[in-house]
Parts: structure tokens; sequence; C-alpha cells
């Protein structure tokens, strides 16, 4: 029996020669997934680094790595700054945070990521969590949808698509992808069915799991634990993460606005190491398509002034 892939990462080399690991660095690899990523820093560690890998999803427990220089966080990485200082770690020479997805939430038809299947609406990272897209759908007001299907779908018609889940409710709580997807679909044309399903969808698991603030808390958070020398590392895979992540890099807030100091020097403590943004090759999409919406963005901490 052929087994089921957890996850192949994307950029994978790309991401591991940006962080420029140190063989006695310390290391945090924001999101452990299938361990991808974490195996590939391991290898460049000698026996004094240290690698901590993030994830709130008890699947990945599973994959946690017989290493002694690892340590398997089961947190969200909204709480970095938390953990290290629980593990006695000041600072650290690299941070990754590969937010895109695993192929294992999208593959496995009970934790309610794709409507390539049927089964409960639920979408949760962190299976303990109380809210799930279900709950969301059932309780929220219109106005609270609409601005979720706008917000994290960027759908222009958030509104029809909000009184149509309001005036299904009138006749049953909704539970199932099939009959969510069926609800939906009248809304969007034939040819773009699949990209906008995809956008809803999107929007209601980033909803679930309060990504955008929890991406916020982990990038203000890294500033502080870099060492001066110190890597950040992130992959995005839609526009809402990515902007932020450009922006904060960029100005040093979510916003994008530059503020400067007396001599005109920008205000932000963190500088691109590539200043294009870096996505995946021709080769690389075709054997892992979901490759195709990566880009890479890398920053170090911006040198003061002797």
């Amino acid at each position: 029996m052929e087994e089921r892939v957890y996850h192949t990462p994307a950029l994978l080399s790309e991401c591991i020669e940006g962080l420029a690991i140190k063989p006695d660095g310390v290391y945090v690899d924001c999101t452990f997934g299938g361990g991808g990523h974490s195996k590939a820093i391991l290898e460049r560690l000698g026996r004094d680094g240290r690698l901590f890998g993030f994830d709130q999803d008890t699947d990945a427990f599973r994959n946690r790595l017989d290493d002694t220089r690892f340590t398997f966080v089961n947190g969200n990485f909204r709480y970095l700054q938390n953990f290290m200082d629980y593990y006695g770690i000041g600072k650290v020479d690299g941070i990754l945070a590969d937010l895109g997805v695993s192929f294992h939430h999208f593959d496995e038809a009970d934790r309610g990521f794709s409507f390539r299947f049927d089964g409960e609406l639920d979408m949760r990272m962190n299976q303990q969590s109380k809210r799930t897209a279900a709950s969301i759908l059932n309780t929220y007001t219109a106005e609270q949808l609409a601005d979720v299907f706008y917000l994290y779908g960027e759908l222009h018609n958030s509104r029809k698509l909000a009184q149509a889940v309001l005036k299904r409710r009138e006749a049953g709580e909704i539970r199932l992808i099939a009959e969510f997807s069926e609800l939906m679909k009248p809304f969007f044309s034939r040819e773009k069915e699949k990209k906008d399903l995809s956008r809803v969808f999107q929007a209601l698991r980033i909803e679930v799991n309060d990504e955008m603030a929890a991406l916020r808390e982990m990038l203000l958070q890294s500033v502080d634990l870099l060492k001066k020398d110190g890597r950040l590392v992130v992959l995005t895979y839609h526009s809402l993460e990515d902007r932020l992540v450009k922006n904060f890099i960029k100005t040093g807030n979510f916003e994008g606005k530059q503020e400067k100091d007396f001599y005109g020097n920008v205000l932000a403590p963190l500088v691109a190491i590539n200043t294009r943004v870096m996505v995946a090759s021709d080769e690389e999409v075709a054997a892992n398509p979901r490759s195709r919406s990566a880009k890479l963005r890398i920053a170090g901490m911006k040198r003061r002034p002797a």
C-alpha cells in the first residue's frame, strides 16, 4: 500500500539557503507539519545546534523527529515568545514559517478543508478549538459573514453570499461541505466556480483559525527574538498574507506606511534579503503543482549605524 505524503515543501532549498544556517545556531520552524523543512535544517546543524518545531495540529505530533537537537512544540506560532521563554531561549538565529495548508489537510475528507469531498464543515487546525466552519456559518450575522467573505476571500458579492447562508439557515443548520458548496455555486460562473469556491473555503478557514492575527503576532515577536544577524524566512500562498509580510519587512508595520527618522532612514527593524519575491521554477511546479502560488520572502535584522 502506497504511503500518502503528508506534505511536500515548496521552495525547500531556497528556504534553507535563506536561513543561512550556522551549525551551532538555534532555529524555529513555525509550521512543522510533515517535518520537511525541519529535516533539512537538522541536516545542516552540528551537534550543538537546536531546532524547535511548532504545530498546533495533533496529527503533526506523529511526524516529530527523533533527534536530541529537536524539540516539538504542540502550539500555535502566535505564542512563539512564550514558548521560547519557557525553554530558556533568549534569541534565535533563524525563524521559518511556511504558511501553506498541507496536503494532509486538503486530502483528509473529515478535516473539511476541501470542497472535493463531503463531510463535516470543520477546518480547524487545532482540533481542540471550539470554533468550526459550521459554527461560523450557523451563528454569525449577515454582516459578519459578509466581512469574512470579503476580507479573507476578496469576494465582491460577499453580501449576497451572506444573505444566502442566512436564508438557508431558516431550514436548519448547515453542517456538510456538499450542501454548503451547492448553496454557493449559483453565485459563481461556471468558468470561475472552482476558483471562487476555493476563495469561500479560504475565507472560512482563515476565520476559523484566526490566521491573520496569528501571523501578525508571530511577525512582531520575531523582531524581538532574532539575533542581530538573524534571518526571517516566510512562504506565503495568497495575496492577503503576502501583502502583510511584505509590508512588515519593508516598513515595520502592516499598513505599509513608511516612517523615517530625522536623517530620512526608514524606521523598520528588518531589511529584505531578496528584493524581488521568489517563486517556484517551472520544474518545481510540474513536480509539485501546489507550489505554483508560493511566494518566498527573506529578511534579516537591519544593522544599526555604528
